[in-house]
């Protein structure tokens, strides 16, 4: 049966190639692997570059993975939050249940590698551009971009799928005579995690120079984007490398992006792009640049995605910390619209970083601050034996109107670090995946309580710390295999 699947796949290929598109109709055909004009040149001019750049860009809008499931899979699938609304791939995924049929996980991987196949397009293609108005310099900032952005995307696959194809090429030609040459590349194993870290850094190795150093807009990658996507690779890839953890931060650190005085800034809408935004999403708003993720997160027409955890809450409070429990969670009065297991219907909270709710907003998203790299710099600092960690801790909790940590020894600053990373960045999407890095996922998690401080049950195990490999990919790809456990 798979023999016949693979034939007719290629059958399909042919007819595909023998009618070939312009760019903006190519359809990647399996992992984000693009079927190719066979004409040498792809694109003619400097417009249709700039415009295929701006498809990758535009992979972080209007898509179900920035938009929706990347808050989902950082923050539902960690203390804190709770899957809400009624969506049972979610409730997987908040209960650490998750099969290969889960329709997140199959909706995720094709995202990201569609993305991956559209820069590789871009990245692959620029050089043979003719057009004398797409100057060298521009070309190599492009080619710095699309490596940035698909740097971006592995670093998404990797952290959730451990082990995943590692795909850079582009298919021109389909022809039963290079059958040989073109099969690994459309249908390709899994590389180890290892070596698709190496080239996420190579990729961000390559964009680093080229790159703009700032932008108003700060929806492009820019240096300070691109070091700080290296600190947080070198943090999260075994063995971490807490020198050049440091290194990147520092480079961020002076690169002219500051605090904001007030935490609630952030959120309000009415400073984006700030002094303290590293990256983040711009949206106009309307029905062509409109965000409507954030609708997902708040409002009383329906019950809603990522709802606050008791253990978060109770986590704010313990520390005393009103600034930013009060920017992050909001408590409403939802009595006769739903019930809930874990909150009351006069006191139901709802995430309330992202201020403006309304369908098809204007709301950006910031997905890297400073205060992230600030607390991954204190990481290292802490790592690797080296004074002024608690330093750094103090610059972010000053502003949330907090004392000083009293944090003393390597052990306690490790804990005082994952806790003010914990209610600085909550709904951020990262939670998740600093439990994962530093290795107290299933403790934290199997400890997780919730209404009266009673246990949830968890039964978070390894297996469970990467997703399953998407069953329809297996079902096409013979040289794909499973996770352990799954």
């Amino acid at each position: 049966m798979k023999k016949i699947f693979f034939l007719s796949t290629i059958c399909f290929l042919v007819v595909t190639v023998s009618s070939c598109k312009k760019f903006l109709d190519e359809k990647p055909v399996s992992n984000g692997i693009a079927v190719a004009s066979s004409d040498s040149v792809k694109y003619k001019s400097a417009s249709e570059v700039e415009a295929a750049l701006s498809g990758v860009y535009a992979g972080f809008k209007n898509s179900d993975y920035f938009e929706l499931d990347y808050y989902v899979n950082g923050d539902a699938q960690s203390d804190d939050a709770y899957a809400g609304a009624d969506n049972p791939a979610n409730f997987q995924i908040d209960g650490y249940a998750i099969d290969a049929t889960n329709s997140n996980v199959g909706r995720d991987w094709g995202f990201l590698y569609t993305i991956i196949g559209n820069a590789n397009s871009v990245i692959n293609n620029v050089n043979k551009v003719t057009d004398k108005t797409l100057t060298d310099t521009r070309k190599q900032e492009i080619i710095g971009e699309a490596s940035f952005l698909r740097a971006f995307m592995y670093f998404q696959l990797v952290q959730l799928w451990g082990d995943v194809p590692l795909q850079l090429k582009e298919v021109g030609t389909i022809s039963a005579g290079i059958l040989p040459e073109i099969y690994p590349i459309l249908f390709p194993p899994r590389t180890s995690a290892a070596l698709v870290y190496k080239q996420i850094i190579a990729d961000l190795e390559t964009a680093l120079p080229a790159v703009r150093v700032t932008a108003s807009n700060k929806g492009f990658a820019t240096k300070g984007a691109v070091n700080a996507l290296l600190a947080k690779v070198y943090a999260t890839q075994t063995p971490h490398d807490w020198a050049k953890v440091q290194q990147y931060c520092d480079a961020v650190i002076t690169g002219g992006y500051s605090l904001l005085p007030d935490y609630h800034f952030l959120w309000d809408n009415l400073h984006k792009n700030s002094a303290e935004a590293i990256f983040e999403i711009n949206y106009t708003g309307g029905s062509t640049d409109g965000n409507w993720g954030a609708s997902m997160f708040r409002g009383l027409d329906w019950k809603k995605f990522d709802i606050p955890s008791n253990d978060l809450v109770k986590a704010f409070d313990q520390e005393q910390d009103t600034v930013r429990k009060s920017a992050s969670i909001i408590f409403l009065d939802v009595t006769g619209k739903w019930t809930d297991e874990h909150w009351p219907a006069t006191s139901y909270p709802f995430l309330n970083k992202w201020h403006n709710f309304a369908q098809g907003s204007d709301q950006n998203y910031i997905f890297i601050r400073l205060a992230d790299i600030l607390l991954l710099k204190a990481e290292a600092l802490n790592e690797q034996g080296v004074a002024g960690a608690a330093d750094l801790v103090n610059q972010v909790r000053t502003r949330a109107k907090l004392a000083n940590t009293n944090a003393s020894s390597q052990a306690d600053m490790r804990l005082a670090i994952e806790k003010e990373r914990r209610l600085e960045l909550a709904f951020e999407g990262v939670r998740w995946y600093d439990l994962k890095r530093t290795g107290r996922a299933i403790e934290v998690i199997n400890n997780a309580t919730g209404v009266g401080g009673v246990s949830l049950g968890y039964a978070l195990t390894t297996n469970r710390l990467i997703w399953p490999i998407p069953q329809s990919e297996l079902d096409k790809n013979t040289k794909l295999t499973q996770n352990p456990g799954y």
